[in-house]
């Protein structure tokens, strides 16, 4: 199409809280050849971004044209997504690029036992978690240093589509683990639509059951440039209340700009990849999960 973006993502907290990465695989405007020649508008793309605990974020992209990409047909399984030295498969992937004198490559498995679709809006576009609880296994590494472990990290693997991006939207993603080790997710996701109309949608998992919380508030919702916070709140199946905060604070923020599809511009988008988060949920909201880097909040938009 000449018109849409696609892109592949993982967000991976390292598993001694030092940091996170944020891998991403993006098509954008295939059919008329991207927005431009530099590494923003190329029609296929491939970001790292690492953000260091209580250190400011750094992003490197690397631009390709159409003629290097190997995709997968449309409902082929299992996926490939390939170019030059990069790919992404079911349940791994890898890299390999050089950026304004960096040096970084990785090569990550995961596992999952959950997925989760978050939306899913015809020509609109979708937003799913393919690996929603995913474990990372692997190796990383960033000029020179090198990022292993077995477990590596722990956070998700996501896939988003659309027509273009919306004119603003909010989403969380939080990867809790109990004194039992046990492992339950958050993931909430609001954007505009149509007509005025907005979207709203949350799935809370928690001892392998996931629940799609219904009547969703937002009470909170802050969007400063050294500080981003977001309260949501709703129903579960059995009546109980989930009350979820996802908190991140300068110099973690992450802000750096979209190209929009239509090549005219581009758009601010803000990201906490090791916000901190806490769930209450359970008769009277007598329970809670916390994490101190476990989560990623995004804000997009106006």
């Amino acid at each position: 199409m000449k018109r849409r973006y696609e892109v592949w993502f993982l967000r991976c907290g390292l598993a001694d809280g030092s940091g996170a990465w944020w891998f991403r695989y993006l098509l954008m405007n295939l059919g008329r050849g991207g927005c431009g020649a530099q590494p923003s508008g190329m029609p296929v793309q491939v970001w790292a971004t690492w953000f260091p605990r209580r250190s400011k974020p750094r992003t490197f992209s690397q631009g390709y044209p159409v003629e290097a990409l190997e995709l997968s047909r449309r409902g082929q399984l299992p996926l490939h997504w390939r170019v030059a030295e990069n790919g992404i498969e079911e349940c791994a992937c890898w890299g390999d690029i050089r950026v304004d004198g960096h040096a970084i490559s990785w090569k990550l498995r995961y596992t999952s036992d959950f997925s989760a679709v978050l939306s899913h809006k015809g020509w609109i576009g979708f937003s799913q978690s393919p690996h929603s609880n995913a474990s990372f296994q692997g190796e990383i590494a960033f000029d020179g240093k090198r990022f292993t472990g077995e477990p590596l990290g722990f956070g998700l693997q996501g896939h988003n589509c659309g027509y273009r991006h919306r004119t603003y939207w909010r989403w969380a993603h939080a990867y809790f683990t109990d004194h039992r080790g046990a492992v339950s997710t958050f993931e909430a996701l609001v954007y505009d639509m149509p007509l005025g109309l907005i979207f709203r949608n949350a799935v809370w998992w928690h001892q392998g059951k996931p629940t799609t919380l219904r009547r969703i508030e937002e009470t909170a919702i802050v969007n400063d440039p050294d500080k981003l916070g977001w309260t949501l709140a709703g129903a579960a199946a059995d009546g109980s209340r989930v009350v979820a905060t996802v908190e991140g604070a300068s110099p973690e923020i992450h802000h750096l700009p979209y190209v929009k599809t239509d090549c005219s511009g581009t758009l601010q988008v803000t990201n906490a990849s090791l916000a901190r988060a806490k769930v209450y949920f359970g008769k009277n909201g007598s329970e809670l999960l916390e994490t101190a880097t476990g989560a990623v909040l995004e804000m997009g938009g106006n």
